[in-house]
This record gives structure tokens, sequence and C-alpha cells, in this order.
């Protein structure tokens, strides 16, 4: 069964989609098969991926929620076979409306995901700058949260409010979840503020922060303006390098963490 990765953070413009797109391309290239499902009606992480918005004009998330479409019908293969997209355009704003009077409205999501869990080894979810209800399907549906947190003063504005949300849902509709991490984003090594700002997140957080630091990474930028990954616009940039070691922790937490509920439940057999 899949595990289901929710990459949230209602603050803007840290590194979210950016980490969405890559660390699913990074794992697809350790040879798990992934699908990466685009929650923002902005649509930039299908974008990234080289998919146009009119090529899924008819047939998305959006669809899916609303329930016009099976979930396997919105499947968009991309340039890596491991790596599947279900996209995003703005006719998702709309959903955001729609949903509140449908019947299981938190669990739309969680409902379709289950039908294809058994394709895949990961399932990755770029949630909206936002707390809404595309989030909060999002969260409903995850196994964990990861969180891109970028190294700048503000960093921990709004995270308190993120990880109430996330414990409110926890308490309410998916008492599995849980948070996969803490990925630091635009490090700047030139920047003694920055250094301060890991030093402050990894003291207070401990080892929910990932060891992997994506620093500021021009390839990184220019990657999406050519529907590309950082690994296939220029694999071997620190971007990809870094992106590629956080594949790598993901990875390590998700065996450690199975290893671990195997073993309680033969103690429980027991």
């Amino acid at each position: 069964m899949a595990k289901t990765i929710c990459i949230a953070n209602q603050k803007g413009g840290v590194g979210k989609t950016t980490t969405s797109v890559n660390l699913s391309a990074a794992l697809a290239s350790l040879g798990k098969r992934i699908l990466l499902i685009d929650m923002d009606p902005q649509g930039n992480a299908s974008s990234g991926l080289g998919i146009k918005r009119y090529e899924s004009q008819d047939n998305n998330v959006y669809h899916v929620l609303i329930g016009e479409k099976d979930i396997q019908e919105t499947i968009q293969k991309t340039k890596d076979p491991n790596l599947h997209v279900i996209t995003a355009n703005p006719d998702l704003v709309g959903a955001e409306i729609e949903l509140v009077d449908m019947p299981q409205r938190e669990y739309r999501l969680k409902s379709a995901i289950a039908s294809i869990g058994d394709l895949y080894d990961y399932v990755l979810i770029d949630c909206p700058p936002s707390l809404g209800l595309l989030t909060l399907n999002a969260l409903t549906a995850a196994d964990s949260f990861l969180v891109p947190l970028q190294c700048e003063y503000y960093a921990l504005e709004g995270l308190s409010q993120l990880l109430n949300t996330a414990g409110l849902i926890k308490k309410n509709l998916n008492p599995q979840l849980h948070i996969e991490g803490i990925v630091l984003t635009m490090f700047d090594t030139r920047n003694n503020l920055s250094h301060q700002v890991v030093t402050e997140i990894k003291n207070h957080f401990g080892d929910k922060v990932f060891n992997a630091i994506i620093p500021r990474n021009v390839r990184l930028s220019e990657a999406p303006s050519h529907g590309q990954s950082i690994f296939d616009y220029d694999q071997k940039s620190i971007g990809a390098t870094k992106y590629y070691d956080l594949a790598k922790e993901v990875e390590q937490r998700t065996v450690a963490k199975t290893t671990e509920q195997r073993a309680q439940q033969e103690t429980a057999n027991v």
C-alpha cells in the first residue's frame, strides 16, 4: 500500500511546489513508483513536470473531488516511467465552494486514493498555500505531512498554525496522521541569518528536521520554466544532489517506520 505524504505550508514562497516536484522525481530515480497529486489551483507542480494546462482541462483532480471522474482516469504519465501525476488547474478554486455541501467532504481525496494505493510506493500531494478544504482533504488522506521551511527570519511564522490544524485533523478525522519532517529550503551559505535559523529550528524540532538542506540555487529556479524536474534539467547541480539526499532520508524513515510497526504488531500477536 502506498505511503501518502502531504507537502504543506500555508505560507507561500517557501519552496513547497519545488519540493513536491523534485522529491517526487528523486524518489522515482530510486526506483519507487510515485504519484504526485497537484492540489494547488495554480497548477505549478503540473507545469513543472511539462504538462500543459490545456492538456488536462477536462481531466484533473477537480473532477475527482466533485465525483465526475474516477481517479484512474485522471492519472497522466511523465517523462519518467516511475512518476505519474494528477494535474490541477484554476477550476480547483471552485471545488472549495462545491465541496461545502457534499457528503463526506473531508474524505473525498482519501476515498479516491484508496482505490489506487496498491499501484504506487508513494503518493505525494502538493497543497495550496492555505488551510482550506483542499488542504484539509490532503491532510485527511495522508499518512504524514512534510513541511518545507525557508531559512529566513519569519520561517516559523504560521508553522504553529499548521501544526495546530494537523493536530485537530489527527484528533477528529485522521488518527494516523503524523509529521514526516521539516525540510529547510532556500538556504544561503553566505548569510549568517540562514545559519542562525537552521540552528534555531534544529534545536526546537530535533530529529524532525531532515539533514538535507535545500540551498538557493539558480538551476532549481530555472527548471520549472522548461517543464522539467531538476534531475532532467541539471542532475549534477547542488539542488539535484540535495533533493536526492532528501529522498534517501524519506525512504530510510519509511523503512524504519514500517519495521517498527511490524515489530509492534508481532508483539501484540504474541
